[in-house]
């Protein structure tokens, strides 16, 4: 049985005070975090009343994630679909400020209708020099989103959390370092690719939560864009 709206917000709450590790059993080269510039990514999750999921199995099929494309003239991540979020700024008071604030500047989230459920462990993103810390969130009072500043995001979206579960919608893909190929969780829903960070997010959340089903991790795709 799926589990329920409330449910879902509880174990979301408990996976912020239990933590988890990103990399487990694995040694991951690491951003040096003395000079790796901090931000924060909200991982905000609501109900979708419009366009639920067309199959569910461990979730409500109306509990939905926020997600963005980032625009292709960005320095990094160009191109991908990301969390909300960015780098810690002075006047932010630590990284659930930052995310919800930077959340509110690129999709027009209203801050007030948001409840942060707690921070998980920061994650290193060498490729960009950037520790980031994911701040799963509760959407109490869902507002209009879109993309607002086109600089940063061309597309903000909400997706049902039931479809990114879905076997046939799980993958992996694989990336070339010199001569390492690595393999990395992906989600395909809709003709969208979700890969990088974004994906290693979410497959160690569902995971953590007990959400995910068995799904082939043989199945391997080609992210839309390339660029990290």
């Amino acid at each position: 049985m799926a589990a329920t709206i409330s449910d879902a917000r509880a174990e979301l709450a408990a996976l912020c005070e239990r933590g988890l590790e990103w990399y487990p059993g694995l040694s991951r080269g690491q951003t040096d975090a003395s000079s790796a510039r901090p931000a924060a990514v909200l991982v905000l999750f609501g109900v979708l009343d419009s366009v639920p999921a067309r199959t569910s199995r461990a979730v409500a099929r109306d509990l939905d994630v926020l997600l963005l494309r980032r625009a292709a003239t960005l320095g990094s991540h160009a191109g991908q679909i990301a969390f909300p979020g960015g780098r810690l700024e002075a006047s932010d008071d630590g990284p659930i400020s930052a995310a919800i604030r930077e959340a509110g500047e690129e999709t027009g989230v209203d801050p007030d209708g948001v409840e942060p459920l707690g921070t998980l462990p920061a994650l290193a993103v060498p490729v960009s020099n950037h520790l980031v810390t994911p701040v799963p969130a509760w959407w109490t009072r869902p507002s209009e989103v879109a993309a607002v500043d086109h600089d940063e995001s061309v597309d903000v979206f909400r997706v049902p959390v039931a479809d990114l579960l879905r076997p046939a919608n799980r993958a992996n893909t694989e990336l070339t370092f010199g001569t390492t190929t690595y393999r990395s969780p992906a989600f395909t829903v809709d003709g969208r690719v979700v890969w990088g960070i974004t994906a290693l997010v979410l497959d160690r959340m569902f995971d953590e939560l007990g959400w995910s089903e068995p799904w082939d991790p043989d199945r391997i795709v080609e992210p839309d864009d390339l660029s990290r």
